[in-house]
């Protein structure tokens, strides 16, 4: 029977290592961002006889992964074995043994076989155990990396409410707050297809449910209309700001209102907020750009006023491109890559001022547990880069030519004015603020933070070596 093991060293003792994986919010942290892999049903936790139902979806098959949770010592191990699903036998050990230097060795030990018989083992064996592979290098990638982040705070743990957190960056900091042993309250947006199930607001009609405030420590605000459309039309754009600022404003004022709410609002803006820059370096003490993102920011931002005036301390979250193949950005990109049908857009020279989705999950958490943050805060990585570079490294990640062109008039011509505003248009940002605060970015090198995003850790060896 085909056997697999991965052992990696973690500078944390085995019972901090372990306490992470009973937590809430930890399995979906585990979880590959390019698997596309939902929790169905879930009883039990981790514990002996505890249930996990998965829906898998590959190409246009869905199909469901049952395992339960066969073996529980407390700080050492636990095993789950497939009930119904697609191996023929699954049994994956995790277990957590104590290193000489007082760490912890997590070691993954998978017993499997592979459906359809002989078939099978002929046919499929290889692939499976590449992806094992790859599996288990983000695994523990990602667990070493929500260590280290947690790790850097000493403080009682956090009653944070989160709007948006259905989004991309809010389901990520809901699970990794969760798994980090904080307490994570929901806004779920009525009539907007929120299924967090949070008590409810709506920034439109002027209503918040304000229970949810009470008693809690922060509040990261990250709701707001999407900005993807194949065009902008004029009631699109009416929506874009009017869902930010009108949204923005009821938070900053029901804030304002609480005696014993939070005395920390994150709310999201965007690197939008500098326009178009060219070559220049930009920071938060930059001024605001020209154009309707610019104008969208500023008034995004400007809604916090009640909030601030209020003595609540305010991070305005200026994030750029967030690196994960579930975000509208690289999701969108990823299609004519794989393809071979991938290139630069326009000239090439604009610049895209890029975070990984850990980093930009780590600065809203370096932000949460760090008093002397407050202001523009930039969420990028400390190096930015050309779009022909951005271009360039995905290529070589995907290892596919990147020779096709998107011109500027077919830009202009197909998307209008968003299409101008998002893909032509940049500025070189750099997170001044994070770094003079002692942020440690988990991701500064871009091609890095691509391969960790997309599963392809291994560069290949390089020629001349």
């Amino acid at each position: 029977m085909p056997y697999y093991r991965k052992r990696s060293h973690y500078p944390f003792p085995p019972e901090e290592v372990f306490a992470w994986h009973l937590r809430p919010g930890a399995f979906q942290r585990l979880v590959p961002p390019w698997a596309n892999v939902r929790v169905l049903e879930k009883e039990g936790g981790i514990h002996e006889g505890g249930r996990v139902v998965l829906g898998i979806r590959q190409g246009p098959t869905d199909m469901k992964w049952e395992v339960r949770h066969t073996a529980f010592e407390e700080n050492r191990l636990f095993r789950d074995e497939q009930e119904s699903g697609p191996f023929e036998k699954w049994s994956h050990t995790h277990r957590f043994l104590p290193a000489d230097d007082g760490g912890c060795l997590v070691e993954d030990e998978v017993e499997w076989a592979a459906p359809l018989g002989a078939a099978g083992r002929l046919f499929a064996e290889g692939f499976i155990d590449r992806e094992l592979e790859r599996l288990f290098q983000f695994r523990h990638s990602r667990l070493g990396n929500d260590l280290t982040l947690h790790g850097r705070y000493e403080g009682p743990p956090l009653c944070v409410v989160i709007t948006g957190a259905s989004g991309l960056i809010g389901t990520a900091l809901k699970d990794f707050l969760t798994s980090g042993g904080h307490e994570v309250r929901t806004l779920s947006r009525r009539g907007a297809g929120d299924s967090t199930g949070g008590p409810a607001w709506d920034p439109l009609a002027d209503t918040i449910d304000p229970s949810p405030f009470e008693g809690a420590d922060a509040v990261v605000h990250l709701a707001g209309e999407s900005l993807a459309a194949l065009r902008w039309s004029e009631e699109k754009k009416k929506r874009i700001l009017q869902s930010r600022r009108q949204g923005t404003e009821l938070i900053s004022r029901a804030l304002s209102k609480i005696p014993r709410g939070p005395k920390l609002l994150i709310s999201a803006s965007a690197v939008g907020y500098y326009g178009s820059r060219g070559n220049e370096i930009v920071t938060e003490e930059s001024s605001a750009g020209q154009g309707y993102l610019a104008m969208v920011c500023r008034e995004w931002e400007g809604a916090t006023g009640p909030a601030r005036k209020a003595g609540i301390r305010v991070v305005k979250l200026r994030t750029g491109f967030v690196v994960s193949p579930l975000g509208p950005g690289l999701g969108k990109m990823l299609p004519p890559f794989k393809a071979g049908l991938g290139g630069r857009i326009g000239a090439g020279r604009q610049y895209m001022s890029w975070i990984d989705l850990d980093d930009q999950v780590g600065l809203i958490h370096h932000a949460l547990t760090r008093p002397g943050v407050s202001g523009p805060l930039n969420a990028t990585a400390p190096n930015p880069v050309p779009n022909s570079r951005f271009t360039d490294a995905l290529g070589r990640v995907l290892n596919r030519p990147t020779v096709v062109p998107l011109p500027a008039v077919a830009v202009k011509g197909l998307l209008g004015e968003m299409g101008s505003e998002l893909l032509l248009k940049g500025a070189r940002v750099i997170p001044q603020k994070a770094l003079d605060t002692g942020y440690e970015f988990l991701f500064s090198d871009l091609e890095d933070s691509l391969r960790f995003q997309l599963g392809r850790m291994e560069r290949p060896s390089d020629p001349r070596d």
